[in-house]
């Protein structure tokens, strides 16, 4: 992914997240990254390579996994969500 296009998701991000939610998503973030550095010493055949993406096309084809254009359309609706309730306390 480009440079531009994290620093995109970034603000996007920024302008959406509570401080408390940039606090659980860094925190997540970076545990995923640490396991992904440990996964990412290990070497893969070009067979296992193959069958990595098969296995991750057939998941994404059963809908185990969704596109970025759905995942922000449900943060969008969550967090419109949680404003409301936050606006309604107020």
């Amino acid at each position: 992914m480009s440079t531009a296009t994290l620093t995109g998701l970034r603000d996007y991000l920024y302008s959406t997240l509570s401080p408390t939610n940039m606090i659980w998503l860094g925190t997540q973030l970076m545990e995923y990254g640490r396991q992904q550095e440990k996964h990412n010493t290990v070497s893969y055949t070009i067979e296992e390579i193959h069958q990595m993406v098969a296995e991750g096309e057939q998941q994404f084809a059963d809908g185990q996994w969704q596109d970025s254009e759905e995942m922000f359309r449900e943060l969008d609706e969550e967090f419109a969500h949680e404003e409301d309730k936050i606006a309604k306390a107020v």
